[in-house]
């Protein structure tokens, strides 16, 4: 199990834990009394509150810990934190997780995805639209130049409404959106839609029907994700790959999703669910039902970076990467954070060799950052 690969190496005790943040991203390094130094992000969106987390709930119940069992680490401040079972924990809780992975990575010499057990550095990505609000035109316009900038040749689009109970973006969107897209990229190109929970399950299965005519191939959250009864139903009456699990970090949740077979892919985000070790239990429950594990990574922080690592090296990845296709000029807060940045060469990311996570955060961006540390039991 992947989960255990770290495990055996000399005692990790947990010295200083620093955050760096702004409302949308949030860096955490992480010291230790070797003098190791690593650095994780917690969960994107709301990044201050979850760093205040970080120091008020993480931090506690780690400095002066052994935390070479990243594993047991996370379970020891899960266990202490149990009064607190909010997502805050987990996106909080993600930041020092993957900054003890970078650790790890950095003491073995070896890269994330080399530490899971990966063979090779390449990872095939899907163009990944955040967008409902322009219209099926703009959206194939935007990916024909993708498809000739950088060689993707699967794409995924908005059909629905977020949470929409059935109503659209606008009337007759969605069936506007995947006649076009298919018509206007042609039949080599594989096509993904993302529903956002829009549909009750009658709705979804109709649109589903649809998606089959038009060769879709992957039909994400159909339904409010929380009605797991209402996608097991469309799951059940389509042969299109339907796929969920964004929201949830339920380890029980994603228990039963798996075992009753919810959904065909699941779909865990890393930061979501409190790092690395979480989702690899996740993968792994996955894996022993033969179900196929694609990530979902919706902006161009760290967790494409976490995503890529952990698909390179889990046995059951999905076919293809998420990978945001929102520049500045809809995510500017995604500027000059970190280096090198993704580069994707004929549809495919190249994942660095590097120890940890191969990456580092811009010098400039962290001293512009709201900056907080932990140590000896102090916040300063």
């Amino acid at each position: 199990m992947a989960a255990l690969a770290i495990q055996g190496l000399a005692s990790v005790k947990i010295a200083s834990i620093e955050t760096f943040t702004n409302e949308y991203v949030g860096f955490v390094r992480v010291r230790t009394t070797d003098g190791d130094e690593g650095w994780g992000q917690v969960s994107p969106y709301n990044a201050d509150i979850s760093c205040q987390v970080v120091h008020r709930h993480i931090a506690p119940h780690s400095l002066g810990r052994d935390a070479s069992d990243i594993h047991a680490w996370v379970q020891w401040v899960l266990e202490r934190e149990h009064k607190f079972p909010g997502t805050y924990l987990y996106r909080a809780l993600c930041g020092v997780e993957t900054a003890l992975w970078d650790i790890q990575g950095k003491r073995r010499g070896q890269s994330v995805w080399q530490m899971l057990g990966g063979q090779h550095n390449r990872i095939r990505a899907y163009a990944s639209s955040m967008r409902r609000d322009i219209t099926p035109e703009q959206e194939a316009e935007r990916m024909l130049a993708l498809q000739e900038s950088h060689g993707f040749d699967a794409f995924k689009f908005r059909i629905g409404r977020e949470c929409g109970r059935d109503e659209d973006q606008w009337p007759g969107r969605t069936e506007q959106i995947i006649k076009h897209m298919r018509r206007t990229l042609g039949d080599e190109v594989t096509l993904l839609v993302d529903a956002n929970s829009a549909f009750s399950a009658k709705r979804a299965i109709e649109v589903g029907h649809l998606l089959q005519d038009y060769g879709i191939s992957h039909y994400e959250e159909p339904c409010p994700y929380w009605e797991l009864d209402a996608t097991r139903e469309v799951t059940a009456s389509l042969q299109i790959d339907v796929s969920g699990g964004e929201q949830d970090n339920n380890l029980n949740v994603w228990r039963q999703i798996i075992q009753q077979r919810v959904v065909d892919i699941v779909q865990p985000d890393i930061c979501y669910m409190g790092g690395i070790s979480r989702t690899l239990e996740v993968a792994n429950m996955a894996a022993e039902a033969d179900l196929p594990c694609t990530l979902h990574a919706a902006n161009l922080s760290w967790v494409t970076l976490f995503s890529a690592h952990f698909m390179l090296g889990i046995r059951n990845p999905g076919k293809y990467l998420e990978f945001s296709i929102e520049g500045l000029d809809y995510y500017p807060w995604q500027a000059q954070l970190f280096s090198p940045g993704f580069d994707i060469r004929q549809g495919y990311l190249e994942v660095s060799s590097a120890p940890g996570w191969g990456a580092e955060v811009n010098p400039d961006w962290l001293r512009h950052a709201q900056y907080q540390v932990s140590f000896n039991g102090s916040r300063f």
